[in-house]
């Protein structure tokens, strides 16, 4: 079968032909009917990771948001199908450590990161091996569009997940989302959804006014303002929540900058190699204003149903952040086309 596979770091994916996938016994094989391109691929791509025990290894097949059909089926899984329609998470949990049975699988210290991990190739591929899939298959109704799931890859459920699970939102409260690419839409259109009222800030016109679309309430172009202050400003003292969606050392001290006393920052987007992981923030307002730092990492593959439910009920709709689709040959391209910020919503693989 075809696939992406990463060799050299900052170099063209090579598109060649890799074995197919036989299932382990927990474990299926999905044939991949769409997977979205991600920004933490190009993070992959780029090599970036090495400051956290986390670079990618040469040799990995990339992709790490599909939705497709249940091909083939592992002699132990019990609940899954073949011809089932499944998404499937990028943080795979074993379901068996003491994170997982409480809910918090996204964190499992045993779990692998599909696309990431040389035990999980991933999705860039027609086919893709989903380990433990008893626990980490998102089963799917019929009806849904697989380009459409493919969009609630990392970048919708991660939004979700921080602002459902990690922080506390109140309806009317203020969102402030710092970075309007794919994970800072999602994060818009979800808090638009929630009820709260979101300030996106960006440096591209077209992506506030795609953010305008998916629910903003008001925009802040950071080219031209101080940040925090014009968010102060709009909020009336202070975002109650703000999330870096970005991952730049000014994005993420811009996030905390901009919060009122007691408001909670969400740190969704990863550093690149000029931050190494590493940002320097203002601490003493930190204490003294009792503000709140989260991470948060995709979302526990246990708590989807929330998200269906939400999808279900026509609140939100992830197809609407969908701004390309692409054949699995353009993937370098469009990888490449992410380092100068080329890229706007969601571009999703669809043709393998």
């Amino acid at each position: 079968m075809r696939a992406a596979v990463l060799y050299e770091y900052g170099e063209p994916l090579v598109i060649e032909d890799v074995p197919r996938p036989d299932p382990e016994p927990h474990g299926v094989v999905v044939e991949v009917e769409a997977c979205g391109v991600c920004r933490s691929d190009w993070h992959a791509w780029m090599g970036h990771g090495e400051w956290a025990d986390d670079r990618v290894p040469r040799g990995q097949v990339l992709g790490h948001e599909p939705a497709g059909t249940v091909v083939a089926v592992g002699e132990r899984v019990a609940e899954v199908r073949e011809g089932d329609r499944v998404a499937l998470p990028f943080n795979l949990g074993d379901g068996t450590c003491p994170f997982c049975r409480n809910g918090h699988g996204n964190v499992c210290p045993n779990g692998l990161g599909l696309g990431f991990h040389p035990d999980a190739p991933g999705a860039f591929a027609e086919q893709v091996h989903l380990p433990w899939a008893d626990y980490n298959a998102m089963p799917l109704p019929g009806d849904l569009d697989a380009r459409d799931v493919a969009a609630l890859g990392c970048r919708f459920m991660t939004a979700f997940h921080a602002l459902v699970h990690r922080v506390s939102l109140a309806p009317g409260d203020w969102v402030a989302v710092h970075g309007c690419g794919g994970v800072g839409l999602s994060a818009v259109h979800v808090a638009d959804a929630l009820g709260v009222r979101v300030v996106a800030v960006d440096v591209r016109e077209s992506a506030l006014d795609r953010a305008t679309d998916l629910g903003a309430d008001e925009t802040v172009d950071a080219r031209d303002a101080d940040v925090p202050e014009a968010v102060r400003a709009i909020t009336d003292g202070g975002a109650h929540v703000s999330l870096d969606a970005l991952g730049r050392a000014e994005t993420c001290r811009n996030s905390v900058a901009c919060l009122r006393r007691r408001g909670e920052h969400v740190q969704i987007g990863l550093t690149t190699d000029e931050e190494r992981g590493e940002v320097s923030l203002p601490t003493d307002r930190m204490a003294m204003d009792e503000l709140s730092f989260h991470g948060s990492r995709g979302m526990p593959p246990t708590r989807y149903d929330e998200l269906l439910g939400l999808l279900s009920s026509g609140d939100v709709d992830p197809g609407r952040l969908v701004s390309r689709h692409v054949a699995l040959e353009a993937v370098p391209e469009r990888l490449a086309a992410m380092t100068a910020y080329e890229t706007e919503g969601v571009e999703v693989v669809t043709s393998f």
